[in-house]
């Protein structure tokens, strides 16, 4: 397995603390079953997302959703079937599933709904209003503060 050296993002960045390990789990994770069930990530309009599963067979009582960590994990399974059934093909998958979706900062799941077979789970960007862009004027103060720093330097 490659080893990523970011040590030079971090020199001139702040604030990436998860990267590091949002591509280690990338490398890591297994693509073999990444496969089932297929999906899409969509966006919505600015700052809203949609995923959509494709999930033939499952109801609603047979599909979990949970976000913990910044991980939303969708998983499902189907009860065993009381009566035994014989398939001459068997080409639709109800196989029990599990998958993960890592969620930047600030994403929250803002509900779901399962609708002909497809399980679409919406999210939205919330950016705090500190973490929004905010204008610096320059005035005066920065004048008090370079005297402070150069007052300080002399003695």
């Amino acid at each position: 397995m490659a080893t990523i050296d970011l040590s030079p993002l971090y020199r001139s960045s702040v604030g990436f603390d998860r990267m590091a390990s949002l591509l280690d789990a990338a490398l890591r994770s297994d693509t073999s079953a990444s496969g089932y069930p297929p999906y899409n990530i969509e966006l919505i309009a600015e700052n809203q997302y949609a995923i959509t599963l494709a999930v033939a067979g499952f109801e609603e009582d047979d599909l979990e959703i949970e976000v913990e960590n910044g991980v939303l994990r969708v998983s499902g399974s189907k009860p065993e079937e009381k009566e035994k059934r014989e398939f001459l093909h068997r080409g639709i998958a109800n196989r029990a599933f599990e998958r993960k979706f890592s969620l930047a900062e600030h994403i929250e799941v803002t509900g779901a709904a399962l609708k002909n077979g497809l399980l679409t789970i919406g999210l939205v960007k919330n950016i705090p209003e500190s973490m929004k862009p905010k204008r610096i004027s320059i005035g005066n103060s920065t004048k008090e503060l370079l005297e402070d720093r150069s007052s300080k330097s002399d003695s």
